[in-house]
């Protein structure tokens, strides 16, 4: 299945190496060329960022060391004093990769040592290329350390992929160069924008190498761009608070009552018609003095936490409302979970379900396939560690599959929150936001990112598109935010009020 056109195209190892194939063998381009054009990208990004002092240009025996050769002999061509480390013997290289040693002008390449990298202001990583997977072994694991060695000092440039990391999925599993800049090449890779491996790829530089649009690659993963927001229904003169979208938030507990009033406040700036929270009796006056336009619906309570006996009230408001917010605030005692249990299985709206809604569903996520409208889910790692009946560090090592699984599992939509957020549909088609929002690192911004969703889900978005569009929203509104007050002051209730206007910067960029 194609990607909806307003993904922006990331491509797995596999996926470009039969792209890199079509374009030398069917569109007739030399691979030499290609080459060419892919250290001309790179030579560029050095010029960039570090414009004088000596360059180190580390290169493995493969296609990716050849990029780097081409990169060595443009720099010296410049004028730069540039050292060629070999990983390998000169004779080992092969193909245009060999043809590009021959054509390197200046000093002959030395062998890699780690104290060649002293002293210089660029080190260039080509070393291991896309098709890398797993751990690296000797000379390149130390090659790679020795790098990192000398980072500090030092401006590291990664040539595609920094080596490593798993082009295609963005996984770890022993030493990786932690770049400050990545050049890619056609298109950029989904390891250089999923965690770990974003956070070794630094600034990343797409550099076009000439492959033209076509070829065989079908991908299945993409960026979120702005573009989605054009999917987002907007109020006409002819609109009521109905039609906008009613959205139920059902939630709260004693000490827990901010988080159902967050997710209530966002769906309504994010353009909601007409929201109700659903919320413990007792509590309900703090809820009547905060949410001054949203309703509440008292629920059958025990001490401040939700009871199984409220279900017939929330699913008698569900037949009168477009979406259901479950989970924010309502607490770990056992009438709660019991409580979102059902729900989640009889409502007959869609569901987003986050915070302790999904913890009322660990180990048991498969039951939410079951559902007969649709369902997003919006875990954190450690909430998705408990879906999976997993732990976080075997998640976070491999969040893009984590996604999958669960998203396959529940056949619902799966946003799997981080600076990476990745959301995935059942069928494996995945996007992930562009990040960039340190603002977001703060508690109750989930809470805002369920009520934003909430609202597209009511505004009858389909739901890929409405998790889509709910986090690029919240990622915009987090970076409005810490341009206006700074990174670390912000507070949930800040993104709050800047989502209409991070949705109308959203719209004016996606064209």
């Amino acid at each position: 299945m194609a990607l909806p056109d307003w993904l922006d195209p990331l491509l797995d190892a596999a996926q470009q190496r039969g792209l890199d194939e079509w374009a030398i063998g069917e569109v007739g381009i030399p691979g030499i060329e290609l080459m060419e054009r892919a250290g001309t990208g790179l030579a560029e990004l050095v010029m960039e960022r570090a414009p004088t002092g000596r360059v180190a240009v580390v290169c493995g025996k493969g296609n990716n060391g050849g990029d780097g050769l081409v990169c060595a002999r443009l720099l010296r061509e410049r004028g730069r004093e540039v050292d060629v480390l070999l990983l390998g013997a000169p004779e080992e290289l092969r193909g245009d990769a060999r043809a590009n040693l021959e054509r390197l002008p200046g000093p002959v390449p030395a062998t890699f040592a780690p104290n060649r990298l002293e002293g210089a202001a660029a080190v260039i990583d080509a070393i291991l290329g896309t098709g890398f997977a797993g751990q690296p072994r000797e000379p390149a694991a130390g090659a790679i350390a020795a790098i990192n060695a000398v980072r500090r000092g030092a401006e590291v440039i990664a040539c595609d992929v920094p080596s490593g990391v798993d082009a295609s999925t963005g996984e770890v599993s022993g030493a990786a160069v932690l770049a400050d800049a990545t050049a890619t090449f056609h298109a950029a890779k989904p390891g250089l924008w999923i965690s770990p491996g974003k956070d070794h790829a630094g600034e990343v530089r797409v550099v076009e190498i000439g492959i033209p649009p076509g070829g065989p690659a079908e991908p299945r993963l993409g960026l979120i761009s702005a573009r989605v927001t054009a999917l987002i229904p907007r109020r006409g003169r002819e609109s009521t608070k109905f039609a906008a979208g009613s959205v139920l938030v059902c939630g709260g507990s004693t000490g827990l009552t901010g988080a159902p009033c967050m997710a209530a406040e966002a769906a309504m700036r994010a353009g909601a018609g007409y929201v109700t929270a659903c919320v413990p009796a007792s509590l309900n006056p703090v809820f009547e003095a905060r949410l001054l336009e949203v309703m509440t619906a008292p629920l059958a309570d025990a001490g401040g936490s939700l009871e199984p006996e409220a279900v017939d009230a929330v699913l008698e408001r569900c037949a009168r409302s477009d979406a259901l917010v479950l989970g924010p605030g309502f607490g770990r005692r056992q009438g709660a979970l019991e409580l979102a249990r059902t729900l989640a299985r009889q409502a007959e709206i869609p569901l987003l379900l986050d915070a302790d809604g999904l913890n009322a569903h660990a180990g048991s996520l498969a039951s939410l396939a079951r559902r007969s409208a649709s369902t997003v889910i919006t875990p954190h790692a450690g909430e998705l560690a408990r879906l999976l009946r997993t732990d976080t560090r075997s998640v976070g090592a491999r969040r893009l599959a984590s996604a999958r699984a669960a998203a396959e599992q529940a056949q619902a939509i799966v946003v799997l929150k981080g600076d990476d957020t990745i959301v995935a549909r059942p069928d494996g088609v995945a996007a992930v936001s562009r990040g960039g929002a340190a603002a977001l690192a703060t508690a109750g911004t989930g809470d805002v990112l369920s009520g934003v969703i909430g609202a597209y889900l009511a505004k009858r978005m389909e739901p890929f598109a409405a998790a889509c569009a709910g986090v690029l929203v919240h990622a915009q509104a987090g970076q409005l935010c810490a341009r206006e007050i700074g990174s670390e002051g912000v507070v949930a209730g800040d993104v709050i009020q800047a989502l209409p206007e991070a949705l109308r910067q959203a719209e004016g960029q996606g064209g």
